[in-house]
């Protein structure tokens, strides 16, 4: 039996701290001038439209473009960090895996959760979603990163059932005339620019980095194009992208703690892996005014994803090659009638994609060379929802919405049905089902009542999410298992949230229960099937204050416990798991970051310590092994030398700690993602 542990023993000691240090300006914050960034936030992610923050009857977090080119993210973790309740770990090069109120989920039925989005068009077609699609997005030059927490399927439909991330591109106004150079630690370039026009704006950039382990490393490049403009009655909107990525991926190392070994910490045991990924989606967008109190808007848009990958993590190494490409449709009418704010919509996609995966060497009768699996998928998704607020009062309002969303799949096998192994195989680890037809009828809803103030929203909130199955979920099958009989995934929640802000503190507080149903999940036969049930529960705090015109203080942090919540045969499990925590999920985590600005009064210098922890957490589901966590320090300073000219620093890592990005265990040993050891980043940029 597991010892158990309150919130006062050693293991929350860093996030009682962190929550005590955080809320100790409540007492004495009479002397600073008052901080209107609470009040004056707009979020777009909500609803398609600005509204504003502080009234939102929902849990959410924001990384403003300020705050993302002080943090000029190498990786997309360095800006969630930010987000309680968020955490993204760090793989290899550029990858990444996401949770949001969540385990970090890997393997089946880990596709999916959230939606990750550029201006609130996914960057994946839901039913070919990819854990590491993070790398694919612009965080170096958004506009702001936008974290909506909890089910937001209404608005945008499947995937979206823990929350939604939602990448926003900077409009014209907002993007500099820039050029800026940076260099670092372990052969790291960066060179980006951005540019506006009249109604155009470009941004770009290109970098490479020579890896902190053996034989490691990649080459990237992005680039937005942004159109603003206003023809006759319409409102004009509409942003190109695309992105590139050549990666040279390291493998886990393995052995207990051995991520504190400084020579273990520099192998790789795959120097033969790579990744190569290509992205490009845009979008235009039409909206005009429609009577006196009302608006519609229109938005077709076309995206496309390709990835060649070597399969390290698997001891046969097969290649996977996946690609699909999709045209769709937003369209949105909203409007004022007497006291009540009405949205409609409809969302249209349709996506062909593929998937091929061949093994260039014969490794076992179970997983023999040649093609494993060659498929292509013909996706179709149609949508209407509705969303209604009715303000009660000056003070209250009550929220409401309901989607209906059809999911239909047309999958041809492209190879001969069934087992890819020899008659004589044991266990074939590659199965291919044949050509079929599958759909999938899916309802969600929220409901919301909120209570403000000037100064203070306190809501509740509850909601439905769903998912629908993933085509590799379907038709990517094992060990002789000839039809996926699935069902989309739904979870039930409920939240209350607080936020506000008082003479120079603002903070944002947030409690939330979810019960997920039909969690889709390899058993031990290697079945992709569903009917798990698990259960999230936690709360989350975002607090800042300004102590004066020069030093202002940030943090967040979230405690939280997830939970198998059903007696499931789950891969990699024995005996029953129903009660244990759900493996790489820390019960706490967070960030705090001490800030000096003194720009206002003398030198054009500005500086960040940042500090951040991640507790211990399980690494198997039977909860038998762990990892104890980590604590890093990291600094950031910036120095205008002249008009036009600054000089930046990044330092990470500060203390040099040897930790794991992420850790789980597997195939009987400890596996690691190694965490980077100090590093160091100088820049300059130039304004024209």
């Amino acid at each position: 039996m597991r010892p158990k542990h309150s919130l006062l023993c050693r293991q929350s000691t860093p996030f009682a701290v962190a929550m005590l240090a955080l809320s100790l300006p409540i007492i004495s914050f009479g002397q600073t001038a008052d901080p209107q960034d609470a009040l004056e936030t707009v979020i777009v992610t909500a609803s398609r439209l600005p509204a504003s923050a502080m009234t939102l009857p929902v849990a959410w977090s924001v990384v403003d473009q300020a705050t993302l080119e002080r943090i000029a993210p190498q990786h997309s973790n360095q800006v969630f960090n930010r987000v309680a309740g968020a955490w993204v770990s760090r793989g290899n090069g550029q990858e990444s895996l996401v949770s949001v109120r969540s385990p970090v989920l890997t393997g089946a039925g880990s596709c999916g959760a959230f939606m990750t989005a550029q201006d609130g068009i996914s960057i994946r077609s839901p039913g070919f979603c990819n854990v590491n699609q993070l790398f694919d997005a612009n965080l170096l030059q958004a506009g702001s990163v936008e974290v909506l927490k909890g089910p937001a399927t209404v608005v945008f439909g499947s995937n979206a059932q823990h929350g939604i991330i939602n990448v926003l591109t900077r409009s014209v106004s907002e993007t500099p005339n820039t050029v800026s150079v940076e260099a670092g630690s372990r052969d790291y370039y960066r060179l980006s620019a951005s540019g506006a026009l009249d109604s155009v704006a470009l941004a770009a950039q290109s970098s490479r980095y020579g890896g902190y382990q053996d034989a490691s490393g990649y080459e990237q490049q992005k680039a937005t194009l942004r159109l603003d403009h206003e023809w006759q009655e319409w409102r004009l909107k509409g942003s190109l992208e695309g992105s590139h990525l050549d990666q040279e991926t390291a493998g886990y190392i393995r052995g207990f703690e051995a991520y504190k070994d400084d020579d273990a910490r520099e192998e790789n045991g795959n120097p033969e892996a790579y990744r190569n990924a290509w992205s490009g989606r845009g979008y235009l967008g039409f909206s005009r005014d429609w009577g006196a109190h009302a608006e519609i808007a229109i938005r077709p848009y076309w995206r496309s994803n390709s990835m060649t990958f070597l399969q390290h993590y698997l001891p046969w190494q097969a290649i996977e090659s996946n690609r699909h490409q999709s045209l769709g449709l937003q369209a949105i009418a909203n409007g004022l009638t007497g006291k009540l704010t009405w949205l409609a919509g409809i969302d249209v996609d349709h996506t062909q994609g593929s998937l091929l995966e061949t093994q260039a060497e014969f490794f076992s009768p179970n997983q023999p060379d040649g093609v494993h699996y060659d498929y292509e998928v013909d996706a179709d998704t149609l949508a209407g929802f509705t969303h209604l607020t009715w303000q009660l009062s000056d003070q209250w309002s009550l929220d409401g919405g309901i989607r209906l969303e059809e999911t239909r799949y047309d999958y041809s096998n492209l190879t001969d049905s069934g087992s890819a192994c020899a008659p004589t195989a044991s266990a074939c680890r590659f199965f291919r089902p044949e050509s079929r037809k599958d759909h999938f009828t899916d309802w969600t809803g929220n409901l919301a009542i909120s209570y403000r103030t000037d100064r203070t929203t306190v809501f509740g909130r509850v909601a439905r999410g769903f998912r629908a199955p993933q085509t590799s979920e379907l038709y990517r099958l094992q060990s002789g298992q000839q039809v996926a009989d699935i069902d989309s995934e739904t979870m039930n929640s409920a939240e209350i949230g607080l936020r506000g802000s008082l003479q120079g503190f603002s903070y944002d507080l947030a409690a939330y229960g979810m019960s997920k149903e039909d969690v889709i999940f390899q058993d031990r036969d290697r079945y992709n099937v569903s009917g798990a049930e698990t259960t999230h529960r936690g709360i989350e705090a975002s607090l800042s204050w300004r102590l004066s015109d020069v030093w202002s203080i940030k943090g967040n942090g979230s405690y939280a416990r997830h939970r198998y919540d059903s007696d499931i045969q789950l891969l990699g499990s024995r005996g029953s798991i129903e009660g244990n925590d759900i493996d790489t999920a820390p019960k706490h985590f967070g960030s705090v970051q001490l800030l000096a600005d003194f720009s206002g009064a003398g030198p054009a210098v500005s500086a960040e310590l940042e500090w951040l922890w991640i507790a211990k957490y399980w690494l198997d589901p039977n909860n038998q092994h762990e990892y104890d966590g980590h604590e890093l320090l990291n600094l950031r300073a910036a120095w205008e030398v002249s008009p036009g000219v600054k000089v930046t620093l990044v330092a990470t890592n500060l203390l040099d700690k040897g930790y794991a990005e992420r850790a789980d265990f597997g195939f009987g040993s400890y596996r690691y993602f190694v965490g980077e050891p100090r590093s160091a980043v100088v820049g300059i940029a130039l304004d024209f």
